[in-house]
């Protein structure tokens, strides 16, 4: 996957540890199967397949927040996300705490591997 300027940009204008923070979650999107593709929309970086998007994530005021757009992705990871703020299809990670790597990583391989339906 091509890596792409405008998430460059998005990155760069981070403050720490958040930048640092989001370039790990980047390094993981970036593994992500053929097909998709690092975008920027709806003002964060994106990645989509086939013109849908299927993760993001974005540094909001209070939390680092990872979009999953797969519903059964989604379903399948929920009882694993008991110490975090979770919506519909976001996980809220606290801004200044360092995240789970691992659990990023799995969430991606997921994402990647799924076929369910997009949100």
């Amino acid at each position: 996957m091509q890596p792409d300027p405008a998430v460059d940009a998005y990155l760069e204008a981070l403050p720490e540890p958040e930048r640092t923070t989001l370039t790990a979650w980047r390094a993981c999107c970036l593994g992500l199967p053929d097909g998709f593709a690092e975008v920027v929309r709806y003002g964060m970086p994106c990645y989509v397949r086939a013109g849908e998007p299927e993760l993001a994530y974005a540094a909001q005021k209070r939390h680092l927040s990872l979009y999953l757009m797969r519903t059964d992705v989604m379903a399948a990871v929920r009882p694993d996300l008991g110490g975090y703020s979770v919506g519909k299809g976001c996980i809220r990670f606290p801004r200044r705490t360092p995240t789970d790597l691992d659990l990023v990583a799995r969430l991606v391989r997921a994402t990647g591997a799924s076929t369910g339906p997009v949100c």
